[in-house]
């Protein structure tokens, strides 16, 4: 985005500025929720692959949620799916209807989707009423602007529609932002980490208020988020991604609860990471022998265990250790310890009431519900072109 096109925010009103009362928010209109599907999608960048194969199916009303690492490929499928971008080969349907494909290519206003950006790309030169109606350009201008004004009233922000994009907070950028993208009551809306540029506590309060919005409106959503809690708690699936590959599809207690490999398992918990090798279908470890999660006898694994699931007992119980160090992390503390038989020490969450002092011995024993068993080594797939 050019810089001439971002706005500057501000927390507070422009000096001298009287700002209206703020009126209760509106309800959202009421879309047609689409169908979503990617077939085999590839996208290709000279020899480097920025998606390969991907296959997913979005359906009707429902959040889905993009998450992986940064490079992962999750904002370049948005854009494929929004018309920003073509693949290099496979199909977009949206509603069984062709939109990128090998026979077909629908442009962006044409296919029915609104998009949300990570920066929100408000014009600092038009007041908040226009920059929402600015993509009416089906409507008559008074048309747009009614329009416009409902879908900022349902954000809370319909007291300032007069106003310019430079006396808004950042939150308050993205709510502007957000109007703008449900104001043309959208089949499918695509939000690219839209709330990564706030702080912690108003990223909370807007994901919970933006969730609400895109239930009200019932339109076919899909955000991208490389926090795996925010796809947690806001999608009705996640899609986990790595290297422009889908690499685990499912609701967040599934994908949490059964990970595929050891990497989806570092994406939703901090793991403790023991090696072993598998003997007698069993995993054998200094803090006890587990289940080989049906690996062979002979495979070289790692046992993980769930830094809550890693319990400290009095000295004299369970595998010997000893304190190294506490960290204060709230609620909870998180306590460092040095296990007999184990070469890196290991890390347990705990109340913080519970914590035991730095150098003290305790015993260390494992919840079995908080240990997984991986293959050491996960094979490389190789493109399609």
């Amino acid at each position: 985005m050019l810089d001439f096109l971002k706005a500057r925010p501000r927390t507070e009103p422009a000096a001298g500025k009287a700002v209206p009362a703020k009126p209760a928010r509106g309800k959202t209109a009421v879309t047609f929720a689409a169908h979503l599907c990617f077939e085999h999608v590839f996208r290709r960048y000279g020899d480097t692959y920025a998606l390969q194969d991907v296959t997913l199916d979005v359906a009707p009303s429902k959040v889905l949620c993009l998450l992986g690492p940064s490079g992962c490929g999750k904002t370049t499928l948005l854009r494929i799916a929004a018309g920003v971008e073509r693949p290099s080969a496979g199909r977009v349907l949206i509603d069984d209807e062709e939109v990128a494909g090998p026979n077909r290519f629908v442009p962006p206003e044409k296919r029915g989707v609104g998009l949300m950006f990570q920066d929100f790309a408000l014009f600092p030169h038009l007041s908040i009423l226009d920059n929402v109606a600015f993509g009416l350009r089906s409507l008559t201008k008074t048309e747009a602007r009614a329009e416009a004004q409902a879908a900022l009233d349902r954000v809370g922000l319909g007291h300032y529609a007069r106003e310019y994009p430079h006396i808004l907070s950042g939150g308050e950028q993205q709510r502007v932002a957000l109007a703008r993208a449900i104001a043309p009551r959208p089949g499918v809306l695509l939000m690219d980490e839209p709330f990564s540029g706030l702080d912690s506590r108003l990223r909370e309060s807007m994901r919970e208020d933006t969730l609400a919005i895109v239930h009200e409106a019932r339109a076919t959503c899909i955000v991208v988020t490389h926090d795996a809690e925010e796809a947690m708690r806001m999608g009705d699936s996640v899609v986990l991604m790595r290297a422009g590959r889908v690499v685990q599809t499912g609701t967040a207690p599934e994908l949490y609860r059964a990970p595929k490999d050891i990497f989806a398992a570092r994406t939703f918990s901090d793991l403790n990471e023991m090696p072993t090798r598998i003997a007698g279908g069993r995993a054998a470890t200094p803090l006890g022998t587990f289940g080989a999660g049906g690996l062979a006898d002979g495979t070289q694994a790692i046992v993980c265990v769930r830094q809550g699931g890693m319990r400290l007992l009095a000295a004299g119980q369970g595998t010997p250790g000893r304190v190294l160090d506490t960290r204060f992390l709230g609620d909870v503390g998180l306590v460092e310890v040095a296990v007999e038989g184990l070469d890196n020490p290991v890390f347990s969450r705990m109340r913080e009431a519970d914590v035991p002092a730095t150098g003290s011995e305790v015993g260390v024993a494992v919840d079995e519900g908080a240990v997984l068993v991986f293959a050491a080594e996960n094979g490389a797939e190789t493109p399609t072109p």
